[in-house]
């Protein structure tokens, strides 16, 4: 009788286990759940899922901000958000990104925007910067009057438009803003701010305290090769390390304000940190603040959202974009 047992091809514990026949295994994400049209019990903020495109497929989680007669006829910031999840684990459907887009939403009084891009290894980069392109021109085209989406021609203000994320979704943040420095957005609509939380940027030789034994073997030099195989320049590529060979200045920054979130014990701190003393240097004529959380690892206040620490993080993130 053959033997049903599958074999492995590639396993990057905890995240992935890919096998020979192409099935993909993801061993870590918080459960799906349903938006709340009727507004979060918690917050009064208000969600629901939308199609942008259905080929490629690209959909989304909106958000809104409670309503009262005060603030039912104002204009509020879009914020375009981008999941963390190493690019191929997961959703804007999660229990982790509703969660902590909820938070953020209320504290801030912005609408959101939550892209639900296409995972690697199915979908390999630059699949998932494609799709959020896609997204923030989806939301742009709203600014014109060409779009039909409600929540961002009533609510949405298009001078002040974010985009931020959230480990590899703060990776593509970087990216987007400086693709938005080379290619018009629909109606000549301009990024204000970013924020970068706990970004996903590495590179080949080790920089300041990461080690220097297994550089090459970690785990997030083995996850750029399973979501990126194809990448110019491997690890070196300018889409992961913004100072690479032939990366572009980071002077093209297409935002007026950016926030670099860091956390003291994550592995990806050196990068963050360098990253923001590299924006300071570049001269790039906006304003860039670093924000560090001591005591903490890497995406801690999606884990753990009750901890003081994770309602800093939030708040900061909150007044960033207020």
């Amino acid at each position: 009788m053959a033997s049903t047992t599958k074999e492995v091809a590639t396993e990057l514990l905890p995240l992935i286990r890919v096998y020979t026949d192409g099935s993909v295994e993801r061993l870590f994400g918080s459960p799906i759940v349903p938006p709340s049209p009727d507004q979060d019990p918690e917050t009064g903020v208000s969600s629901k899922d939308i199609t942008i495109s259905e080929n490629p497929s690209i959909s989304a989680r909106l958000y809104l901000p409670k309503l009262t007669p005060h603030n039912q006829n104002q204009k509020f910031p879009i914020l375009v958000y981008f999941h963390g999840g190493a690019f191929c684990v997961e959703s804007a459907f999660s229990l982790l990104s509703h969660r902590c887009l909820n938070s953020i939403v209320s504290q801030a009084n912005v609408v959101a925007i939550s892209v639900e891009y296409r995972l690697a290894p199915e979908h390999p980069l630059p699949a998932c910067y494609e799709d959020c392109w896609a997204a923030l021109q989806w939301v742009a085209s709203h600014s014109a009057g060409n779009g039909k989406e409600p929540w961002l021609i009533n609510h949405g203000d298009f001078e002040r438009i974010y985009i931020g994320g959230d480990s590899s979704g703060a990776n593509t943040a970087h990216n987007l803003a400086l693709r938005a420095g080379t290619e018009c957005l629909p109606g000549g609509v301009k990024i204000f701010g970013a924020f970068l939380s706990q970004p996903y940027f590495w590179g080949s030789k080790p920089i300041g305290s990461e080690s220097k034994e297994g550089h090459e073997k970690s785990l997030t030099s083995l996850i750029w090769s399973l979501v990126y195989p194809s990448a110019t320049g491997g690890i070196d590529s300018p889409l992961i390390n913004p100072f690479g060979p032939g990366a572009p200045s980071l002077a093209g920054l297409a935002c007026d304000k950016l926030l670099v979130c860091v956390a003291e014990k994550d592995m990806l701190r050196e990068r963050g940190v360098w990253y923001c003393d590299e924006v300071k240097k570049s001269g790039w004529k906006g304003e860039v603040e670093l924000f560090e959380v001591k005591g903490e690892d890497h995406a801690f206040h999606f884990l753990n959202v009750e901890a003081e620490n994770a309602k800093a993080m939030v708040k900061r993130l909150a007044s960033f974009l207020k």
